[in-house]
Order: C-alpha cells, then sequence, then structure tokens
C-alpha cells in the first residue's frame, strides 16, 4: 500500500492517525510514519477494511434493533 492508499483509506473510514493510533494501542508517530520513513504494515489495508465493514455491520444492526 502506498502512502497515497493509505492516507485516502483513512480519508474514506473517517479516521485520523492519531484516532488510529489509539484504536491499535501504538505510538502516533508510528502511524504518521507509514507511508514516509516506514512502510505502511501489509496488514493495515485488510484490517481498515475489516474496520468498515464492522461499521456497515453495525449500522445494519441498530437498524434492526430499531425496528424490533
Amino acid at each position: 500500500m502506498t502512502k497515497e492508499e493509505y492516507n485516502q483509506k483513512l480519508k474514506e473510514v473517517k479516521l485520523t492517525k492519531k484516532e488510529l493510533a489509539h484504536i491499535l494501542g501504538v505510538a502516533e508517530q508510528t502511524v504518521n510514519n507509514w507511508g514516509s520513513t516506514n512502510k505502511v504494515p501489509y496488514w493495515i489495508d485488510t484490517w481498515l477494511q475489516n474496520y468498515i465493514d464492522k461499521k456497515k455491520f453495525d449500522n445494519i444492526k441498530n437498524i434492526i434493533k430499531d425496528e424490533i
């Protein structure tokens, strides 16, 4: 994943690098360095996709819950 793809994916999921660092339990500087001085970890793309999927699932779950 390139730096541009990484930044675009973060925008898509509406996460800041600070929020991502907090969720992952890593230093904000580590997340900031991904794509610049360090490669973006291979797993971050699938992690972000799972994050997107979970948000969709939670939305569906809340819609169903409201209807019951």
